[in-house]
């Protein structure tokens, strides 16, 4: 597990790098929960998840969502760092004539489950493929990433009500739990705490941990596949901004791209290459 771990970490740096270099490019995108969420998305693609660049159309794979549609910088870095497009192609990020556009298009982008930008929304679409999956007698598994702010949309819980009545032990949700949203501060915008309280008042399974944390991350995902007759929610204590000191717990970096000289100083900062 040890050698998986530093593996990961690699990943998650060069992940990193990637997401402030194309922002910076773009002059626009959500550096803050994209550099939140490196550790949960990477953990899936590179360490549990049946997906490849091969397997991408198999109706067998697993799925992934991205709920919180705006951190879609995090996601293509990831895609990209598994082979799923050149990393040069990151640089297009939301200019004209790219397929990355600044939330994930299931059309245009290899490896994209499900087009997301609407909060709230994609939970409902990965509930709608765990369904699916039980109806057809599939093995495959949906995770979905949601962000704590996303939870003050009412579709959220009618999607989380579904998934515990459908009995879905083959949907896992995360929360990307950093406490901060473009206005400032979870719990003073729409306060959503205690969250493991909800979702378990729901009928789910609720595991804590920290999200930036691969072992925990990965033990987590297993007692997830482990639990029947009820979906898991993995509930991430994370940090807004995490891995560049002047990002970190900074609500006003959700949706602003650095200078060219803050680039240097982030990419400086995270250091590492593959």
């Amino acid at each position: 597990m040890e050698k998986t771990v530093e593996r990961l970490k690699a990943i998650a740096r060069q992940v990193r790098k990637n997401i402030i270099t194309m922002i910076t490019e773009s002059r626009s995108g959500h550096p803050g929960g994209s550099l939140s969420c490196v550790e949960i998305i990477t953990a899936l693609y590179f360490n549990e998840m049946n997906v490849s660049v091969q397997n991408k159309n198999d109706p067998d794979r697993d799925r992934f969502v991205l709920s919180k549609g705006h951190a879609a910088p995090a996601l293509y870095s990831v895609l990209a760092e598994k082979g799923f497009f050149d990393r040069d192609e990151l640089m297009g990020l939301r200019k004209l004539g790219s397929r990355l556009q600044g939330h994930p298009n299931m059309n245009t982008i290899p490896g994209v489950d499900m087009s997301t930008g609407s909060l709230g929304q994609g939970i409902s679409a990965a509930v709608g493929m765990a369904l699916a999956g039980k109806l057809d007698k599939k093995e495959y598994r949906v995770y979905s990433l949601l962000g704590d702010g996303e939870l003050a949309e009412g579709q959220v819980w009618e999607a989380t009500m579904s998934a515990a009545h459908y009995k879905l032990d083959n949907l896992t949700a995360f929360v990307d739990h950093n406490g901060l949203q473009i206005d400032g501060a979870v719990s003073e915008v729409m306060g959503s705490d205690p969250v493991d309280a909800k979702f378990a008042a729901f009928g789910w399974n609720t595991i804590s941990v920290d999200g930036h944390d691969f072992a925990s991350i990965k033990n987590a995902i297993e007692e997830a596949k482990k639990t029947k007759g009820k979906p898991t929610v993995i509930i991430c204590e994370t940090i807004k901004g995490k891995g560049v000191s002047f990002m970190e717990n900074e609500a006003s970096w959700h949706g602003t791209a650095p200078s060219k000289e803050q680039c240097r100083m982030a990419l400086e900062e995270i250091g590492g290459t593959l």
